[in-house]
């Protein structure tokens, strides 16, 4: 593992942890940060500094007491543990999409400078995927199986066939809505080129925009979903399967949300809870920045832009605490 000094510095980067449902987001970064604290002030610490100091002494003479200076290098004491306290004592750490309190999955975290490609990540809009989990016969006030009951319905007649009908539908209007967002010209083989590669994304923030969707399986009432998807929230998924149990002549509530992939980042990228510590954390930020770096060049090439370029994507732009949970910089006592 080295000094802390050593594994301070390959602490900068992106990487993605799994959030558990019941557990909020903030919680999780806070978990982590307290971990990864607690595994730098375990490393070996910088050797307190030295500095010369003149030491008087007496000797005694034949005929009187003699003062004598010596020269001599003693240890800073402001640099003993015991009086500096911890060397590490904050780092900074952020998350550009958040996961809310019952969904679970893929939060990506950027720590030190990687907090700096947070704001990429937001402008770029990568696509996001989910495994949502619905039920039908009954609508609530918050379209979530623990939310107040409003009715109940018949879900009988609901077959396969119907529930794949209105899910065509669902993607094709969100479809169109995506291409006339991205301002292209589909004549063109760069709109072609941008449709294999998966990069027709909007160039502004735009309503949330679904790309994909299909049913991974109906065994009423219970169905599952593939959501893929962009600048949407946990709640709309929730209001999508109500609205999709309403066009099927029944009603539906969502009982689990469970995010698959947020941009280059998987499910099996993603470290559990038992993996939350400095070892993995490093490892992980080394895994992910090739892929990190080729997509965000990949993209901003497409749309013309350079990574150097942050005034068009808003790098140079403060980050709200909102988007990002950014609580400050990395603090480390001075030595």
């Amino acid at each position: 593992m080295g000094t802390a000094r050593e594994a301070w510095a390959r602490l900068h980067g992106l990487f993605a942890v799994y959030k558990p449902p019941g557990m909020h987001w903030q919680m999780v970064r806070d978990t982590v940060e307290t971990q990864l604290l607690k595994d730098l002030n375990s490393l070996k610490r910088p050797p307190p500094r030295q500095e010369i100091r003149f030491l008087t002494s007496t000797i005694e003479g034949n005929a009187r007491k003699e003062l004598t200076i010596t020269a001599s290098r003693l240890p800073v004491l402001a640099d003993h543990p015991l009086v500096a306290g911890p060397m590490f004592t904050h780092l900074n750490m952020g998350a550009v999409h958040r996961l809310d309190m019952k969904s679970s999955g893929v939060l990506v975290l950027g720590v030190g400078h990687g907090n700096k490609l947070l704001p990429y990540l937001y402008n770029t809009h990568p696509t996001k995927a989910y495994v949502v989990h619905g039920l039908f016969g009954k609508a609530t006030d918050d379209f979530s199986d623990t939310g107040k009951l409003i009715e109940k319905t018949t879900f009988d007649h609901i077959t396969e066939e119907k529930l794949e009908q209105i899910l065509a539908v669902i993607q094709g209007s969100n479809h169109k809505s995506l291409l006339m967002f991205s301002d292209i010209d589909l004549k063109t083989q760069e709109a072609y080129e941008l449709a294999v590669k998966g990069l027709i994304r909007p160039m502004d923030k735009t309503p949330p925009l679904i790309t994909a969707i299909r049913c991974l399986q109906l065994t009423p009432p219970e169905f599952h979903l593939e959501i893929q998807c962009m600048n949407e929230n946990q709640q709309y998924l929730r209001r999508l399967v109500h609205e999709i149990g309403l066009e099927l002549k029944s009603s539906a509530v969502c009982t689990r949300i469970r995010r698959t992939r947020d941009g280059v980042f998987t499910v099996e990228d993603a470290l559990l809870r038992t993996q939350w510590n400095l070892q993995n954390v490093q490892n992980a930020i080394d895994e992910s920045r090739h892929k990190v770096q080729t997509e965000l060049e990949q993209t901003l090439s497409h749309w013309g832009m350079s990574a150097d370029d942050e005034r068009e994507v808003g790098v140079d732009q403060p980050v709200e605490n909102e988007l990002t949970g950014d609580r400050g910089n990395f603090h480390q006592q001075p030595y």
